[in-house]
C-alpha cells in the first residue's frame, strides 16, 4: 500500500540523532504544547523529496491515513503533498475538496511547523483568491491555539501581495493571547508587513505597541532602523 511505502521511505531517511533532538525542539515532552508527539528523525528537505515523489500518486483517502499518524514526520510529509495537490489543481471542485479535507483534519495539524508550512498556501490562498476572509475569522475565534495560529499565518498570502487589513484585524483580535506561539506568529506577520510597507507597520505600532506582549513587539520591529527599534522598546514613540 502507498501509505506503507511512504512510511518506509521516510524511515529509511530517519536519523537517530534527530529523532532524539526533535521532541525537545518541538516541545513534545510532558507539559509541552506538543506533549506525546512522536518523531523518527527525518529532516524537512528529506521529507520534501518524498513528497515530491508521491504527491501525484497518493489519493486523499490514503493521505488521510498518513495525516492522522502519531508520527510527526508522517503528518508533515502528508501536508507537503496536500499543498502540492492544491497548487497543481486546475478545478474548483478539487480545490474545495482539499480545503474541506484540511479543515476536517485540523486536529492533526497540531504544531507550529505543521501549521506554518501549509495553512497560508492552502487556506490563505483560497480566501485571498475568493475575496472572502470568513474562514480565517472563524478560525481566529476558536479556542484552539493551532486554529488561531492558522488564521493569522494564513494571511501571509495576503501580506506578500500587499494586502494587510485582514492580518491586522486578526492580530488585534488575539494580540494578548496567553501563548508565546501566538505572540511570535503575530510579530512575524507584522514584520512581514513592515518588509512590504514600513509606514503601515509604524502606523500599526503607534496604535498598539504599548499593549503588545514583548515577544510580539521584538519580532515586529526586528528589521527596523536601530534607533526606531530602541524608541519602541523604551516606549519613546
Amino acid at each position: 500500500m502507498i501509505v506503507q511505502e511512504i512510511c518506509e521511505a521516510l524511515q529509511f531517511l530517519a536519523n537517530p540523532e534527530k529523532a532524539d533532538f526533535y521532541p525537545r525542539f518541538f516541545k513534545a515532552g510532558k507539559g509541552g504544547y506538543a506533549e506525546g508527539d512522536q518523531f523518527i528523525g527525518v529532516t524537512v528537505p528529506d521529507q520534501r523529496k518524498i513528497a515530491k515523489e508521491y504527491w501525484q500518486k497518493i489519493p486523499l483517502e490514503a493521505l488521510s491515513e498518513l495525516l492522522s499518524s502519531p508520527v510527526h514526520e508522517h503528518r508533515h510529509c502528508a501536508l507537503l503533498m496536500l499543498v502540492s495537490k492544491f497548487e497543481k489543481s486546475q478545478e474548483i471542485f478539487e480545490k474545495e475538496a482539499i480545503i474541506q479535507f484540511y479543515l476536517n483534519h485540523k486536529e492533526f495539524i497540531n504544531n507550529w511547523d505543521l501549521v506554518d508550512s501549509s495553512c497560508y498556501k492552502i487556506l490563505g490562498r483560497h480566501c485571498f483568491e475568493n475575496e472572502d476572509d470568513t474562514l480565517l475569522r472563524l478560525l481566529a475565534a476558536e479556542e484552539n491555539l493551532w486554529s488561531k495560529r492558522m488564521a493569522v499565518v494564513s494571511t501571509m498570502w495576503h501580506v506578500k501581495r500587499g494586502q494587510f487589513e485582514v492580518m491586522k484585524n486578526l492580530v488585534v483580535k488575539n494580540l494578548n493571547h496567553e501563548h508565546d506561539l501566538m505572540h511570535k506568529a503575530n510579530g512575524w506577520l507584522l514584520r512581514e508587513m513592515g518588509n512590504k510597507n514600513e509606514t503601515e507597520l509604524l502606523d500599526f505600532l503607534s496604535l498598539h505597541y504599548r499593549k503588545m506582549p514583548r515577544t510580539t513587539l521584538r519580532y515586529a520591529i526586528e528589521k527596523l532602523d536601530e534607533q526606531l527599534r530602541q524608541d519602541f522598546l523604551k516606549g519613546r514613540r
